[in-house]
């Protein structure tokens, strides 16, 4: 279904699109400086879009996801730097359907707890925010490459996974300790990365089927010490040939694995 998708809409896809997203929070922080009350004047509140005021549908995405401090420039950079990455990763198409799919839900999610949230006799206060959006960039990354390290304050190496636990693990207890409305507001924002977990490509390593695979193979391998784990298709080496890094392709057709010499330079299978 997926590359039915591409093949019809793939011409549609927005390039750079980390850029332009980096762009609306910086026009979010420069109109909170010249006015702080337009942005209440930007939140997505269904009530107020069903009297008229169509704009909120779009402007809340331009509410930036944290106050701004030296802090937050920094975190613009590092986010940058990790979108551009897991759009180059994921293909222009399959970033743009991440991103748009996460905005979407999180709206259409807002309109249907409006109006159920009556019927079920509690009052929906959730206003959707970019924080989460932006997070399920992270976490989509981090899932990605969970063995790159980044500089915790420009001194403390980390990986990048074990950020993404301290993060899962702070989602846990908000999920655990909020109101039914921040629990409906955080689950649809991470709507797009949970879809992602269970159907991406490069998260197959989690699945309970990779997973038992892997064990099969595990045992092969300590029966025959030969056989390797991966294969570059272009050059042909393994994890024998030094200290690779091995993905597969989002854009081929077929489970091609590159090493890191040609995951970006190969011509993608069709």
């Amino acid at each position: 279904m997926y590359e039915k998708l591409e093949r019809k809409f793939g011409r549609y896809a927005i390039r750079n699109l980390t850029t332009y997203v980096i762009f609306t929070y910086i026009l979010g922080y420069l109109l909170e400086m010249i006015s702080p009350q337009l942005i209440s004047y930007m939140t997505l509140i269904p009530e107020y879009v069903l009297q008229g005021q169509v704009w909120r549908v779009i402007t809340w995405l331009l509410i930036p996801p944290t106050s701004l401090s030296i802090f937050t420039i920094i975190t613009l950079f590092f986010y940058y730097s990790i979108g551009k990455a897991l759009e180059n990763a994921m293909g222009d198409f399959a970033y743009n359907l991440y991103i748009f799919s996460g905005i979407i839900i999180t709206i259409l999610t807002t309109f249907l707890m409006y109006f159920i949230a009556p019927l079920l006799h509690f009052r929906y206060y959730g206003s959707p925010t970019t924080y989460y959006l932006a997070m399920s960039v992270y976490l989509a990354f981090a899932v990605t490459y969970p063995e790159m390290r980044v500089y915790l304050f420009f001194i403390l190496p980390v990986k990048i996974k074990w950020l993404a636990w301290i993060y899962a693990a702070m989602l846990i207890l908000a999920l655990y300790s909020g109101t039914a409305s921040v629990r409906i507001m955080i689950l649809s924002s991470l709507a797009n990365f949970l879809i992602f977990l269970l159907t991406g490509r490069k998260t197959r390593h989690i699945r309970p089927s990779e997973i038992k695979r892997k064990k099969q193979f595990q045992s092969q391998t300590r029966q025959s010490p030969n056989i390797t784990r991966h294969k570059c298709a272009v050059c042909g080496r393994t994890e024998r040939d030094g200290d690779l890094t091995f993905r597969f392709c989002s854009k081929c057709n077929g489970n091609y694995e590159y090493c890191s010499d040609h995951i970006y330079t190969h011509t993608h299978v069709q």
